[in-house]
C-alpha cells in the first residue's frame, strides 16, 4: 500500500481544478492540451510530498501548501518538457507516454514549458500568507529554477558529456539541476513557519540537501538496475549519452552506499528539527525503496 497516496490525490486535483480555472482559448487549445498532457500525466509527485510532509512537522495547514506545492510541481513539469527535447536529452518517453514534444510537437512542447513557468509563479503569487512572505516564496523559486539552480544545473550537466568528470563537479551538478528545487520544497514551507529558530532552519536545509542528494543518486541506481516498463522512461539513457553518473564514477555497490549515506544524514539533520517528523523520515525512507 502506498501511504503517500491520499496527497498525491490531494496535489493531482488541486492542479486540474487550477487548470480548469483557467480562461480556455480556442486559439490556444492545442498549447493547453500540452500542458495537460504533461502536467496531469501523473508521476510520483515526490516534490509536492515532500512540501507537505514538512507542513505536516510543523502543523502548518496543507491548505496553506497547496498553491506552493502545485507551483513547484509546474516548475518541475516545464524542466522535464524541456530536458526531453532533441536539443537536450532526446527522450521520447516520459512517465510510460510519448514525451511532449513527441506527441505534439517541438514547438508546442517549446511554449507548453515556458507557459507552465509563468503559471507556477501566478500560483504561487496567490498563496494564503501574508505579503511578506509570500514574496520571500516567489524570490525562494526563483532561485531554485534559475541560473544557480535547475537551470545552470541542466547547463553544466550537457557540458560534461562525453567528458570524464570528478565526484565534486557530479555533486555540484546534481545539487543544481535536482537538489535546488528539492531544497524549495522545504525551505518554502519552513519560511511560512514563524517559531523556528536560525538552528531549526539550517537544520532543516541540511536535511533537503541530503535528501536531494540521496534522491539523485537512487535515480542513477535505476537508471542501471531498473527498466524501461519500471522506469516509465528509456533505461540505460545516461550511458547512452555517455553522462557522468554516481554509478559509472563509484561502481554499484559504492553509490548504493553513497546513498545510504545521504539517508542517515538526512534523519540525522531531521532529528535536529525538534520537530515531529514521521512522515519525513518515512518519505525519507521511501527514496531507497522505490523501483521507478
Amino acid at each position: 500500500m502506498n501511504p503517500f497516496k491520499p496527497w498525491q490525490t490531494r496535489i493531482d486535483a488541486f492542479l486540474k481544478d487550477f487548470l480548469d480555472q483557467q480562461q480556455q482559448s480556442a486559439i490556444c487549445s492545442r498549447l493547453e492540451a500540452a500542458i495537460r498532457y504533461t502536467l496531469l500525466a501523473g508521476g510520483k509527485r515526490i516534490r509536492p510530498l515532500l512540501a507537505y510532509a514538512t507542513a505536516d512537522s510543523l502543523n502548518i495547514d496543507r491548505a496553506q501548501v497547496d498553491n506552493l506545492a502545485g507551483a513547484i510541481e509546474m516548475i518541475h513539469a516545464y524542466s522535464l518538457i524541456h530536458d526531453d527535447l532533441p536539443a537536450m536529452d532526446n527522450d521520447d518517453l516520459r512517465r510510460g507516454q510519448a514525451t511532449c514534444h513527441i506527441r505534439f510537437d517541438e514547438a508546442t512542447a517549446i511554449l507548453a514549458g515556458d507557459a507552465l513557468q509563468a503559471l507556477a509563479f501566478q500560483l504561487l503569487s496567490q498563496t494564503p500568507a501574508e505579503a511578506r512572505k509570500v514574496v520571500k516564496l516567489i524570490s525562494n523559486l526563483a532561485t531554485a529554477c534559475g541560473v544557480h539552480g535547475m537551470a545552470g544545473g541542466q547547463s553544466l550537466d550537457l557540458r560534461s558529456e562525453n567528458k570524464n568528470i570528478k565526484l565534486e563537479q557530479l555533486q555540484a551538478i546534481h545539487s543544481a539541476k535536482t537538489g535546488a528545487l528539492l531544497v524549495a520544497c522545504v525551505t518554502m514551507v519552513t519560511s511560512l513557519c514563524d517559531h523556528l529558530n536560525h538552528h531549526q532552519i539550517s537544520a532543516y536545509h541540511q536535511f533537503a540537501e541530503h535528501f536531494g542528494m540521496a534522491f539523485q543518486i537512487v535515480d542513477d541506481i535505476l537508471d542501471v538496475t531498473g527498466n524501461t516498463e519500471q522506469l516509465g522512461k528509456t533505461a540505460g539513457a545516461d550511458e547512452n549519452r555517455h553522462k557522468s553518473t554516481y554509478p559509472s564514477l563509484l561502481g554499484l555497490e559504492h553509490a548504493q552506499e553513497k546513498a545510504q549515506y545521504h539517508i542517515q544524514s538526512a534523519k540525522n539533520f531531521l532529528q535536529q528539527t525538534n520537530q515531529k517528523n514521521p512522515t519525513l523520515i518515512q518519505l525519507t525512507e521511501y527514496i531507497l525503496i522505490r523501483s521507478h
